[in-house]
C-alpha cells in the first residue's frame, strides 16, 4: 500500500514537471522498487536526461547515436572500460544484476564496441561457469554475500554500476547547487526605531541553516556562534567551473561627514533583488573599524530596515580579523626595533651564533634563513661553510632608522598617538627614536587582506612589504627579518570571509575594511570571487566603495579590479538632497549637531545647484566605460519636488537611471525599483577601462588622477614628495597603480571646498609605498593615518544591560 501510494506521488509529479516550461529536463533518483517502465516511459523524450525511456532506448538499439542520449551510467562504466581496458572489440563482458533499461542501455552501447555481451541474474546457475570465462564483469546491482569473488576469472576487470552512481551523485554534490533560501518577513514600523532595535526584533537563521540553502558544502564552513560563519576558500576550487554573476559596485557624491547611506543602500538592494525579485543576490561589506563604531560616525550595518543582522556582531569583533591584523602589524614593528637594537650591541660572530643557534649539537638554517641567503647570492646551505663576510651580510640588516615607514597600530581613534617617542627604557641602551601610531584599518596587512587572492598570494605579498631602507638605500622586507611564515600563521583565519545575512535573510559577506581616504576603501577580491560563483550566472554581487566615487570607486578600478581582473557590471551612485543642499551652498553639517532649516526645508535652488556635484561624480564614472543608476536616498524632509528634480538632472547628465529610495523606512521593497533599474543596467554594453597604464611615470599617473578625477589644474610634489618618487623609481617599484590618500569631504584637498572646486593645484605632500598590498600611496596636503576622538563621541550612548547582556546605543 504505501509502494502504490509513492507510485502514484512520484508519477504525478513526473507528469507535472513534463508541463512546466522551466523545467529543461528531469532525472530520476528514486527507490529501486519503484523503477519500471511506466515511471519511465512517463518521462517525456526530450526531457529525459536519464536516458532510460523505451522511445530512447529504441533509438540507441536501433543505432541512432545521434538521435539519443546515452544514459548517464552506461557512459561511466564505457570512460572507465576505455581507462583501464582499451578496445573492447572481441572481449567477453558479463553483465550481473543489470535488469531493465539500465542493461538494455548497457548491453547496447557495449556491443556497439565490439564486445561479446551476455547477461545473467545473480542466481542463475550458470552464474559461475560464465564469471570464469569473462574478461569483464559489470555489477549492475549489489553483489549477494555468496557469491565469492574467487569465481571471478583471476585478471578480469570488474565494475560496479553502484559504485559508479555512487560517484555521480558524488560529483554533483561538488558541482554549484540551486538556491533554497527562504527569506524573513519584514514588518516595518512607523517611526522608524532605532537600528538596534530593529535589529533586535528580527530572529536571523542559524547561519549552517543559511549556507545550505545558498550552496554551500558542510565542510566548507566554520561556524562562530549561531549568526556568523567564515567561509573556506577550497569553495573557490569546487566551483572553478561556474560562471561567475554580475559584478554592481556601490559609490556615492561628495559625502557629509554624517555619510550618505552607501551601505544601507548596498543592504536594500540585495534586499530586493532576492527577498522581491527572486534573484540571486550577495552583498559583499567591509567590516567596520572600532574607531568610527566609537568616534563619530558609528558603525557599518546599514541602518533602518536595510542593515546586515545581529548588528552589534557585525559592529563589535565580528570574527576578529582586524584584531589578527594589530597582531601581524605590532610583531613586524617589534621585529624591526629588536633587529636594530641587536645589530647596534653585539658582533657579527655573536648574532650569527643567536640568529643560528646549536640545537642538540647541530646547527640549521630555516627555511627563511635559507631563502635570504639565495637573495644575497650565497648559495650554501651548511651554516658552518660561510666566510665571515658571507656572515656579514647575512645576519646584518643595516636598517636606517630614519628611513622606517612602518608603524605600530591600534584600533582606536586616539590622537595622542599620532607622534609617539620609543625605546626610552634603560634596557633599550640608548636607541631611542620618534615613531607614531597609525588606526588598525590603515596597516599595509589590511589592504593585502582585502586584495589578495589566496594563502599563496597572501603569504608572498606579506614577505613583500617593505619596512625601511638599509644604509645604502637598498630597501628592507618582512621576508628579511625572518617574519613573513608568523604574519601568515596569525592572519590565516582572517583571510576566510565571515558571512552572515541582511533584517531579510540574504547572505552577506564581511571581509576587510581598509578606510578609503587613507587606504583604497573596498572589501576583499576573496569574498567577491567567492559570491560571484555563488550566486550563479544571472546572480548579483553588490560591493561597496567607501566615501565618494573619486576616491573609493577610483581606486575600485584602478587597483582592486587591476588585482582581482574581475570586471563590474554597472555602478550605483548613491546621492542624498542633504549632500547636494550642501554642495548648492548650504551651511555647513556637522556631526552631532542639528541641521540647519536649509536642510529640513524645501529649496529648490540649493538642490539644483548642488547636482553639480552629483554630474562630476557620473562624469568619473563614466571615464571607466561602466553604466551608471543613480540612488537618490530618500529621507522623510525632502519634498517630492526636490527628489523628482535630482532624478532629472541625473538622468541628463547621462546617468542610465536614477530612482528614489525608501529601504530605509521599507526594507527591500522600497528598493524594487532601483534593483529593475539595475538589472537592466546590467545588460548594457560594457566598455570597461582604467583610467592609466601602469606603465607611466608615477608622478604622470598621479597628475592623471588629479586632473581628470578631482579636476585640479595640475600637480606640485614637494622635496620629499619628489625624492620618494625617485627612489621607489629606482628601486623597480615604478609600475605600481596609484592610491591616493586625500580627504573624502571634497573633491579638492581642501575639505571646505564643495561642488566641484576648479583652479587648484594638488599638493602631495609624500609618497609611501605599500608593494606587498602592490601600489604607491601619495599624501594630498596633510593627511593623518589616526583619527581623533570629538568632544563628544558615540561611546556616551553605548551601555551594556548587565541582566540581559543587551548592548545599547549602538548605531
Amino acid at each position: 500500500y504505501p509502494i502504490l501510494i509513492r507510485f502514484s506521488f512520484y508519477l504525478f509529479e513526473i507528469l507535472r514537471l513534463n508541463e512546466d516550461p522551466n523545467v529543461q529536463g528531469l532525472a530520476l533518483d528514486l527507490p529501486e522498487s519503484l523503477y519500471s517502465s511506466k515511471v519511465l516511459n512517463a518521462v517525456k523524450p526530450e526531457k529525459d536526461v536519464d536516458g532510460l525511456s523505451s522511445v530512447n532506448l529504441g533509438r540507441l538499439v536501433h543505432g541512432d547515436v545521434s538521435d539519443c542520449l546515452v544514459p548517464p551510467t552506461a557512459c561511466a562504466v564505457m570512460e572507465l572500460l576505455e581507462d583501464i581496458v582499451g578496445l573492447l572489440c572481441g572481449k567477453t563482458v558479463l553483465l550481473v544484476g543489470a535488469r531493465g533499461a539500465q542493461g538494455a542501455a548497457l548491453q547496447s552501447v557495449l556491443q556497439r564496441e565490439g564486445a561479446a555481451v551476455l547477461s545473467c541474474p545473480w542466481r542463475a546457475p550458470q552464474l559461475q561457469s560464465e564469471l570464469r570465462h569473462a574478461d569483464v564483469v559489470v555489477f549492475g546491482s549489489t553483489k549477494p554475500d555468496d557469491v565469492p569473488v574467487s569465481w571471478i576469472k583471476p585478471g578480469a576487470t570488474i565494475i560496479s554500476c553502484n559504485m559508479v552512481k555512487n560517484m555521480e551523485r558524488w560529483i554533483q554534490s561538488q558541482q554549484y547547487r540551486k538556491w533554497d533560501l527562504h527569506c524573513l518577513k519584514l514588518q516595518p514600523l512607523s517611526p522608524v526605531p532605532s537600528d538596534i532595535e530593529i535589529s533586535r526584533a528580527q530572529s536571523p537563521k542559524a547561519v549552517d541553516v543559511l549556507a545550505k540553502e545558498i550552496g554551500l558544502l558542510t565542510d566548507e564552513i566554520e561556524i562562530y556562534g549561531q549568526t556568523k560563519a567564515k567561509v573556506r576558500l577550497s569553495l573557490l576550487e569546487r566551483l572553478k567551473d561556474q560562471p561567475d554573476g554580475k559584478y554592481v559596485l556601490v559609490a556615492g557624491i561628495t559625502p557629509t561627514p554624517l555619510g550618505e547611506g552607501k551601505s544601507t543602500v548596498t543592504v536594500g538592494l540585495v534586499q530586493a533583488l532576492t527577498a522581491h525579485l527572486n534573484i540571486n543576490s550577495f552583498a559583499c561589506l567591509r567590516q567596520p573599524s572600532q574607531g568610527p563604531t566609537f568616534g563619530v560616525k558609528g558603525g557599518a550595518a546599514g541602518g533602518g530596515y536595510a542593515q546586515v543582522i545581529p548588528m552589534e556582531e557585525f559592529n563589535l569583533h565580528l570574527t576578529g580579523d582586524i584584531h589578527a591584523i594589530t597582531a601581524a602589524n605590532n610583531l613586524l614593528a617589534a621585529a624591526i626595533d629588536a633587529r636594530i637594537l641587536h645589530e647596534n650591541t653585539q658582533s657579527d660572530k655573536s648574532l650569527y651564533n643567536r640568529l643560528v643557534p646549536v640545537v642538540n649539537g647541530m646547527r640549521g638554517f630555516s627555511a627563511i634563513q635559507l631563502a635570504r641567503l639565495r637573495r644575497l647570492g650565497i648559495n650554501k646551505t651548511d651554516p658552518e661553510t660561510l666566510t665571515e663576510e658571507e656572515i656579514s651580510k647575512f645576519v646584518r640588516l643595516d636598517i636606517d632608522p630614519s628611513t622606517i615607514t612602518w608603524q605600530r597600530v591600534v584600533d582606536t581613534n586616539d590622537r595622542f598617538l599620532r607622534k609617539v617617542t620609543v625605546g626610552q627604557a634603560n634596557t633599550e641602551k640608548g636607541f631611542v627614536r620618534q615613531a607614531q601610531f597609525d588606526i588598525a584599518v590603515a596597516s599595509e596587512i589590511m589592504a593585502i587582506l582585502a586584495l589578495t587572492t589566496s594563502l599563496q598570494d597572501m603569504k608572498e605579498r606579506l614577505g613583500k612589504m617593505v619596512v625601511a631602507n638599509d644604509k645604502k638605500g637598498e630597501p628592507v622586507t618582512a621576508e628579511d627579518l625572518g617574519v613573513t611564515g608568523a604574519l601568515a600563521v596569525l592572519m590565516k583565519d582572517a583571510i576566510k570571509p565571515t558571512l552572515m545575512q541582511t533584517l531579510e535573510g540574504t547572505p552577506v559577506f564581511v571581509h576587510a575594511g581598509p578606510f578609503a581616504n587613507i587606504a583604497h576603501g573596498n572589501s576583499s577580491v576573496l569574498a567577491d570571487k567567492i559570491a560571484l560563483k555563488l550566486v550563479g550566472e544571472k546572480g548579483f554581487v553588490v560591493t561597496e566603495a567607501g566615501f565618494g566615487a573619486d576616491i573609493g570607486m577610483e581606486k575600485f578600478f584602478n587597483i582592486k579590479c587591476r588585482a582581482s581582473g574581475l570586471v563590474p557590471s554597472v555602478v550605483v551612485l548613491v546621492a542624498t538632497v542633504r549632500a547636494l543642499k550642501m554642495h548648492g551652498g548650504g551651511p555647513n553639517v556637522t556631526a552631532g549637531a542639528p541641521l540647519k532649516k536649509e536642510y529640513t526645508e524645501e529649496n529648490l535652488q540649493l538642490v539644483a545647484d548642488g547636482c553639480c556635484n552629483l554630474q562630476k561624480q557620473i562624469q568619473i564614472t563614466q571615464l571607466f566605460g561602466v553604466p551608471v543608476v543613480v540612488a537618490l536616498n530618500v529621507f522623510k524632509t525632502d519634498s517630492p519636488a526636490e527628489v523628482d528634480l535630482v532624478c532629472k538632472m541625473a538622468k541628463e547628465s547621462g546617468a542610465f537611471d536614477a530612482v528614489p529610495c525608501n529601504h530605509w523606512s521599507a526594507g527591500g521593497r522600497g528598493a524594487v525599483k532601483l534593483a529593475q533599474a539595475v538589472e537592466k543596467a546590467a545588460n548594457q554594453k560594457n566598455s570597461f577601462k582604467y583610467l592609466y597604464s601602469l606603465e607611466l611615470p608615477i608622478v604622470e599617473k598621479i597628475r592623471i588622477i588629479a586632473q581628470k578625477v578631482y579636476g585640479a589644474q595640475d600637480i606640485e610634489l614637494s622635496p620629499t614628495a619628489q625624492s620618494q618618487v625617485d627612489r621607489y623609481t629606482q628601486q623597480g617599484f615604478g609600475n605600481l597603480p596609484i592610491c591616493m590618500a586625500k580627504t573624502h569631504l571634497s573633491l579638492s584637498h581642501q575639505p571646505e571646498r564643495k561642488g566641484v572646486p576648479t583652479g587648484f593645484i594638488l599638493p602631495i605632500s609624500d609618497v609611501r609605498a605599500s608593494i606587498g598590498a602592490g601600489f604607491i600611496y601619495p599624501l594630498v596636503g596633510t593627511m593623518s593615518t589616526m583619527p581623533g576622538l570629538p568632544t563628544r563621541p558615540c561611546f556616551y550612548d553605548i551601555d551594556l544591560d548587565p541582566i540581559t547582556e543587551q548592548v545599547k546605543g549602538l548605531f
